[in-house]
């Protein structure tokens, strides 16, 4: 009974998933058939790109009740890992050579190759990979003019949600000394991640902090959840705003809060409390400048306002930007969504800030 809840209460984050896949694939096939248009010229206005956006996502809801447990994993990474075929990139995919982490380099024209992004990617801790996330990386190597290592941690259930976590911090120090080329020291860090890898974003930040590391220049988490407890989601009041995770967070509401814990607890296999798991619980003094985008419909915003809030109080220099209307990870729908693209203008400018803020002080 309680590793049945257990998986559950992960399947919720699977769910979400699955439903972003499904929209992102929508927008590639739309860019497939565009084929060499002009990319305004092939959006679609902005009502009925949401609409299709919702739609494809309800669909979603109905066509992942059939699998379970393992089984269910297994299709979640198929789904992601298929969403981008068909892509066309900007930049070179670089595959991590021998003795790196793995994970993947993303190039864009023009990146110098000691201006570097960590990006970790989203997608419950169970499913997701640097293949299922290149729109989100391709993107910030453009922006950024920065060589983007995308790390491919280590997933559960077969590993430890920790082991996740050490991966991501092992990426760190290796990309601190070792760009796309080879060994060379970075002059620009930046760690970014959506989602789960939003979270882990913010427990990296943190250690790199406790270790007293070279600091990033930035950070940016999109949609975090910033803590495990699912406890409380069932009462908020986006639950029937957000489309992705309101009709599973109905479901997880009607368990007993005690065997709700539990199931995470042994599904996770750590406490939801520790500042590991959940970085909104440590402490966010001295943290680097730190950009959260998060929607005003989904569940998570609360988690995401929780944390800014407690950063500035401990006088972290971190902010927040929201939008109406937005499901969990826009980012991922561009060019379909202009919204996805007001987005990476944000964090361009915030770069450029946090950039221009380094170099005041130096």
């Amino acid at each position: 009974m309680i590793f049945g809840i257990a998986w559950f209460s992960m399947m919720w984050f699977g769910l979400m998933t699955v439903a972003l896949a499904a929209t992102v694939i929508f927008v590639l096939r739309r860019k497939r058939e565009a084929g060499s248009k002009n990319k305004a010229a092939t959006r679609q206005p902005q009502n009925e790109a949401r609409q299709q956006v919702l739609e494809t996502i309800k669909g979603m809801h109905a066509a992942a009740e059939g699998l379970r447990g393992r089984a269910r994993v297994k299709a979640l990474r198929g789904y992601m890992d298929s969403m981008n075929d068909g892509l066309e990139y900007v930049s070179e995919i670089r595959p991590s050579a021998n003795g790196a982490p793995k994970g993947e380099w993303v190039i864009a024209p023009g990146s110098e190759p000691d201006r570097r992004i960590l990006y970790i990617h989203g997608g419950s801790w169970i499913a997701g990979s640097p293949k299922s996330h290149r729109a989100i990386t391709d993107r910030l190597s453009r922006l950024a003019n920065a060589c983007v290592f995308a790390i491919d941690y280590r997933l559960m259930p077969e590993n430890r949600y920790l082991d996740g976590i050490i991966d991501c911090q092992r990426a760190y120090l290796w990309m601190l000394e070792n760009g796309p080329d080879g060994k060379a020291p970075a002059k620009f860090v930046v760690i970014a991640g959506d989602s789960a890898g939003g979270s882990h974003t913010l427990g990296l930040i943190a250690w790199v902090r406790d270790q007293g590391l070279q600091p990033p220049t930035a950070a940016i988490a999109l949609s975090p959840s910033t803590e495990l407890m699912l406890t409380s989601l069932g009462r908020r009041s986006n639950l029937n705003t957000d489309v992705m995770l309101g009709p599973t967070i109905e479901k997880l509401a009607r368990i007993p809060l005690p065997l709700l814990w539990w199931g995470t607890v042994l599904g996770m296999r750590v406490l939801p409390t520790s500042k590991m798991a959940s970085p909104l619980r440590g402490d966010l003094h001295n943290l680097p400048p730190t950009l959260i985008h998060a929607s005003e419909s989904e569940l998570l915003l609360e988690n995401a306002q929780r944390y800014v809030a407690k950063a500035q109080a401990a006088g972290s220099p971190v902010e927040m930007e929201t939008w109406p209307d937005m499901v969990h990870v826009w980012h991922l729908f561009t060019p379909l969504l202009p919204e996805a693209e007001e987005a990476f203008e944000h964090i361009g400018e915030f770069l450029a800030r946090a950039e221009h803020h380094i170099s005041s002080c130096t």
